[in-house]
């Protein structure tokens, strides 16, 4: 009978804290789902978000409205503009073509675009995934399709800097990297994105601009209820669901889409402060990532991803009614799952 107490001891054990932790999780949901209720309700979020902790979804929800004129609720099922995120996938096309030695990060941009004007011959790889190009940005007044886009590299006369001295965050890197993915691959960016990088990653719903017939597109409006501007017919927008930007970090966390050596290279960036890497901002160990934060913002479309791959857990806001406050949340969500005390946020008022 000893005996058997004895056995019986560790089981209780491990049941009692089973419970708990199922109670503190359960807690912590109910936390998340007020945090997003009041940000709803007080007008600083209108969007969808998911929660994932210990590689499990632990809470996904919609808020708010599908466009301006707020006659349909969003549902996970829509697809937001994710801004600037959508640059982690030009980058990871370029380390996915290193990985098969069709180029290095030393390499000068000229030796796979030669016609482009002198400048490309002092640019590298390398500078444009740490945005040290020294390109100027795009003359966004000339652009109707990636034609112009490209015509307006071709005639940039001199760079800013000299490549690697200086930091500029700008959109002609990223352009400049698809084009030479599509003259590496003979095939447009968004095809090669959508073959070997969504499509591995079973993000089923994750389309690059342009549109054609979408649907479940959640549209972006301002405070005063009047929507943006219809996108211009340039390949670089992404469109997803929140469920498929948690599928892209937990496969590219976990070396599914590029290796360990790729993945430490693209998170460095240059030596400033407030500087951003091709992963937005990502902290190493070792070699090994162990977290990755990044934003994203396209007329009143805005994003954040966040994950912390030593706490186990990442948190997605999509949000088509721009209000700045998805970084505010975000921290908040993050204070919840560490048992830390958090913020509401507040809504500004305009005067």
């Amino acid at each position: 009978m000893m005996h058997y107490k004895k056995q019986l001891f560790p089981v209780f054990t491990f049941l009692l804290l089973l419970t708990n932790n199922i109670f503190a999780q359960t807690n912590q949901i109910k936390q998340i789902d007020s945090l997003m209720k009041w940000s709803s309700q007080i007008g600083v979020f209108n969007g969808n978000v998911i929660v994932s902790k210990n590689n499990r979804i632990i809470y996904n929800a919609s808020f708010g409205f599908t466009d301006a004129t707020k006659t349909s609720k969003l549902t996970p099922d829509y697809k937001f503009n994710i801004g600037s995120i959508t640059k982690e996938f030009s980058a990871v096309a370029l380390m996915q073509l290193q990985e098969q030695g069709k180029l290095k990060l030393e390499d000068k941009v000229s030796k796979f675009i030669p016609e482009l004007p002198k400048w490309a011959n002092e640019v590298t790889i390398e500078n444009l995934l740490q945005y040290t190009s020294g390109m100027p940005n795009v003359k966004w007044k000339t652009i109707k399709n990636n034609k112009d886009l490209f015509d307006g590299l071709m005639g940039i006369d001199t760079l800013d800097f000299k490549p690697g001295t200086n930091y500029d965050y700008n959109n002609n890197n990223i352009f400049l990297r698809q084009f030479i993915v599509e003259r590496l691959t003979g095939i447009s960016f968004k095809t090669y994105a959508e073959k070997f990088i969504f499509k591995p990653c079973k993000m089923y719903t994750a389309k690059l601009t342009p549109l054609k017939g979408e649907e479940n597109i959640a549209k972006g409006f301002n405070n005063n209820l009047v929507p943006d501007k219809t996108d211009l017919p340039i390949t670089g927008g992404t469109y997803l669901t929140t469920n498929d930007l948690l599928k892209w970090a937990e496969y590219l966390h976990s070396n599914k889409v590029i290796n360990k050596k790729s993945l430490y290279r693209i998170g460095q960036q240059f030596d400033l402060p407030d500087t951003q890497s091709a992963l937005g901002q990502a902290k190493y160990k070792n070699g090994n990532l162990i977290s990755h934060l990044h934003d994203g913002r396209a007329g009143n479309y805005e994003a954040i991803l966040v994950s912390d791959i030593e706490e186990k857990f990442t948190i997605i806001l999509l949000d088509n009614n721009y209000n700045g406050k998805v970084f505010e949340i975000s921290n908040a969500i993050i204070a919840i799952l560490k048992d830390q005390k958090f913020n509401l946020p507040r809504k500004i008022i305009e005067k």
